[in-house]
């Protein structure tokens, strides 16, 4: 079977969008593919149907590949907690603990459980897409290595390396990657692509020329600025530091507390992207706008160190202004559990074990467990009885008085979440509530404005077609295929 690898110069050099588009193009072209990133670093997950959880862009890959996403696509996962630890999730399950030092010493006992799902993902398809983390040139982290070359050799998997022209200096991160690499890993590397590029690519033509001459590799195209990719879910917190545009004419406005473990931010991607919407991410050290209709505490990775976060930004005093003042709050998975009178960790499942009070805005008590709740959802909003659909990702048993008026009603007919009694405040542990558009107009008709009524899969669907159309005229895909050894009768020519 085929297989190729698509490895980076630095985080958020467009890997994951690549991965999707071309995993998009060569189903359109009627192989069988499939994703596969032996290890990722985030925070935002999803849950696949056999109750694992993987990196959202690999779900994303799935969807692009028109198949399911498994554990398999994403088989060591580690979900920051601390600047030095992470909760390890091992073929969709919790793992532990980990700092950073001590998962160093770990990683070499992983890549069986790594090669065991890559193998799998071999026997179901034509082609695997396998995408690094970070860059293979931090050498200082070459030892043991699971997720980029470490993976490559052991899989006998040829590489392509991108290289992001957007952040600028692409020759010298190309250059100094070949310059770095040991020898046996440079050997890997079959061919280099450059990603982001705006404007005439023929200005860049002496920059090809010098990184060809520098390293041997076979240029592979100049993918430019992909507009469509602003429509996909984002894995990466990098997204978080960019501002959003403030439109004037928008009729209510929303804002989301930037929590510093924010989890599933893409939770709001179509809520955002309503024309009556103007939606936006609260960061640190910025108080609460006193025009704000609807505040959200999202999901966090760290509930207990968040709620101290945000007493330490002060929001907590502005979020309780905010709801003297009429406006709302939604609580989603840890913001939910925030919004109660207290959070215990007995158990220390997120560090020394303790008990937080919570905002005091719902009447719920959240007890820390060890059991972590894995699943996909669907039902009904209870008041409207609204079609949603999304998924459970979440430690902790939460109890009180305010479940008895629950925003939701799962199926088959389960009460789940809390309203306070005089409906303005809200929380659920469901992920993805505004993806189906019948939920979200419901939602937004309590505000008085209209929605634009489109589902969130269809945008997305419709995103990465446009990305595999991009890439079939920018990248030369012929050579890709001949890099992965493609072996099929199909018709590579679009």
């Amino acid at each position: 079977m085929a297989a190729v690898m698509l490895q980076g110069c630095g985080s958020d050099v467009g890997k994951s969008v690549l991965v999707a588009g071309l995993c998009r193009l060569f189903t359109n072209r009627g192989y069988v593919v499939r994703p596969f990133k032996p290890q990722n670093m985030s925070n935002n997950a999803a849950v696949t149907a056999d109750g694992g959880e993987i990196g959202r862009a690999q779900a994303l890959q799935a969807v692009a590949c028109r198949t399911p996403p498994t554990v398999d696509m994403n088989p060591v996962l580690l979900k920051p907690q601390s600047d030095v630890g992470a909760q390890l999730v091992v073929h969709g399950k919790m793992a532990g603990n980990w700092q950073a030092r001590a998962y160093q010493q770990k990683k070499p006992d992983l890549l069986p459980a790594v090669m065991e799902s890559y193998e799998r993902l071999r026997t179901q398809s034509d082609l695997v897409i396998v995408e690094g983390a970070g860059s293979p040139a931090e050498i200082n982290l070459r030892q043991g290595d699971i997720a980029n070359m470490g993976f490559a050799r052991a899989a006998q998997v040829p590489v392509i390396l991108i290289g992001d022209i957007d952040r600028g200096h692409v020759i010298a991160a190309l250059a100094g990657a070949h310059a770095v690499l040991p020898a046996e890993d440079r050997a890997m590397i079959n061919a280099f692509m450059i990603n982001k590029f705006r404007g005439d690519p023929r200005l860049f033509d002496d920059g090809l020329t010098e990184i060809e001459n520098r390293t041997g590799w076979t240029n592979l195209g100049m993918v430019p600025w992909l507009a469509a990719a602003a429509r996909l879910p984002a894995e990466d917190g990098v997204i978080l530091e960019t501002a959003r545009p403030r439109t004037a004419q928008k009729r209510i406005k929303v804002m989301a507390l930037m929590f510093s473990r924010i989890a599933n931010f893409d939770d709001f991607d179509a809520l955002a992207a309503e024309p009556n919407v103007d939606f936006a991410f609260l960061p640190p050290g910025r108080a609460l706008p006193g025009d704000v209709d609807l505040v959200i505490l999202p999901g966090s990775k760290a509930t207990l160190a968040d709620l101290t976060f945000m007493r330490a930004q002060g929001w907590d005093v502005d979020v309780a202004a905010h709801v003297r003042r009429g406006g709302r709050v939604l609580g989603i998975c840890g913001g939910f559990q925030m919004l109660g009178r207290q959070v215990s960790d007995p158990n220390g499942m997120e560090g020394p074990p303790e008990t937080i009070p919570g905002l005091g805005l719902l009447d719920i008590d959240t007890l820390l467990t060890g059991e972590k709740v894995l699943r996909p959802v669907t039902g009904r909003s209870a008041r409207q009885s609204a079609e949603m659909e999304g998924y459970e990702m979440h430690v902790g048993q939460t109890t009180g008085t305010a479940l008895k008026r629950p925003l939701l009603v799962l199926d088959p007919d389960t009460p789940e979440g809390a309203v306070s009694a005089d409906g303005r405040v809200a929380g659920t542990y469901v992920h993805g509530l505004f993806t189906r558009a019948s939920f979200r107009s419901a939602f937004l008709r309590e505000f008085g404005v209209a929605s634009n009524g489109l589902e969130q899969t269809a945008i997305v669907d419709e995103a990465l077609d446009e990305i595999a159309d991009a890439l079939a005229k920018c990248v030369d895909i012929d050579a890709v295929a001949r890099i992965a050894k493609l072996q099929s009768a199909k018709q590579l020519a679009v």
